[in-house]
């Protein structure tokens, strides 16, 4: 017997089952519906729109991980960027050749640089966390903007590491099984990556999900909600505080990995402000503390440049080049800050509030209003 009220989305009489991973069984059935679709998808769809999804299957971990932090345990933070490129330069620096020119260990198999970038960036993140846990609100924010341009100064004059500024090297290799990743064979690179990204995307989304309606995900609710109250309630503020700012680097770390598998390089500079303006884009516009949220936002954000790309044969005044004003580049970051207006004007709630709206007038249907 069902102990939800039927035509009352989010109405349980049941504890168990308001915090169970897949609570009603339409939405069981929602999910793997999703997955089916999900892994048939690049069977029928062209590579460059499969390198779209791509870098929106690894924004989304990214942008996950920021979700933990900024949406669920409410701590702003403008260096997401910093972590990403914490973790893109590990993997590149254990997959890399040991007797190139820049520090390499030959270590190609991703079940070992994934998480070992992962792990890298959240020490990182851990050492920052206790100055970062004394603050909060606009003062948070501008501590963690500050890692964002001392990590490109440490990327840009560690050389050895990454290069320098455009230069470059290459990225982390993924030679999964014997299976190098980013060549075709039977299946072509961006199908090959797409799987691979789509199967480490649901891994993190569960265990994101499972952090969430656990004691752990409690008390970043209830610190995000009012920090004071949480703290005379007895939760440790200090150390969970710590927890959300190890994991959300450990996501970054994580995505920072795979964001630059299939150009195969990676430089300084695209690890400065605007990646962490397009990764709280993604948490605002997908919507706070909401895993489905992240992942649409991300997904959204990655496709900004494509539909970008394709504005200037419908208007003619947009410039592909650089250089001429008005162009898509400008079009783009301007773009980014409209949407996250927009959304926070219109729709805090973001793309997840929309298809609650949507979902709940279907469910009370004929009586929606």
């Amino acid at each position: 017997m069902s102990t939800r009220l039927r035509g009352r989305p989010e109405l349980y009489t049941s504890y168990g089952q308001e915090m169970s991973l897949l609570n009603t069984r339409a939405k069981a059935l929602g999910v793997l519906a999703i997955l089916a679709v999900a892994v048939y998808l690049p069977m029928g769809m062209e590579d460059d729109l499969l390198r779209v999804l791509n870098t929106g299957l690894v924004f989304a971990i990214g942008a996950i991980g920021l979700n933990l932090l900024t949406g669920y345990a409410g701590q702003v933070s403008l260096g997401h960027a910093f972590f990403i490129g914490v973790g893109a330069y590990t993997a590149a620096a254990l997959s890399g050749d040991p007797d190139g020119r820049y520090i390499g260990f030959g270590i190609t198999n991703p079940l070992i640089w994934v998480p070992a970038a992962g792990l890298v960036a959240a020490a990182c993140g851990l050492l920052i966390a206790p100055l970062a846990t004394r603050l909060r609100g606009l003062y948070l924010a501008i501590v963690t903007l500050g890692l964002v341009f001392i990590g490109q100064y440490f990327f840009i004059e560690w050389r050895s590491l990454s290069g320098g500024a455009q230069v470059g090297r290459e990225a982390a290799t993924p030679i999964l099984f014997g299976a190098d990743l980013t060549r075709a064979g039977a299946f072509s690179e961006e199908q090959k990556l797409f799987w691979f990204f789509l199967v480490l995307l649901v891994i993190f989304a569960v265990l994101a999900r499972n952090i969430a309606r656990s004691k752990i995900g409690r008390a970043f609710a209830a610190i995000r909600d009012r920090d004071i109250a949480a703290g005379v309630m007895g939760v440790e503020l200090s150390r969970y505080k710590l927890i959300a700012f190890g994991l959300s680097s450990f996501y970054a770390g994580v995505a920072g990995s795979l964001m630059f598998v299939a150009s195969g390089t990676l430089g300084p500079e695209q690890f400065g402000l605007l990646l962490s303006v397009q990764f709280i884009a993604m948490v605002l516009i997908g919507g706070v503390a909401t895993i489905s949220g992240a992942i649409m936002g991300a997904m959204l954000i990655a496709m900004l440049p494509r539909i970008a790309s394709e504005l200037p044969h419908y208007l003619p005044f947009l410039s592909r080049s650089p250089i001429d004003s008005p162009n898509i580049f400008e079009f783009e970051l301007i773009a980014y800050g409209a949407l996250i207006v927009a959304f926070l004007l219109f729709e805090p709630r973001g793309l997840f509030g929309i298809w609650l709206r949507i979902r709940t007038y279907w469910k009370s249907f004929p009586f929606s209003y």
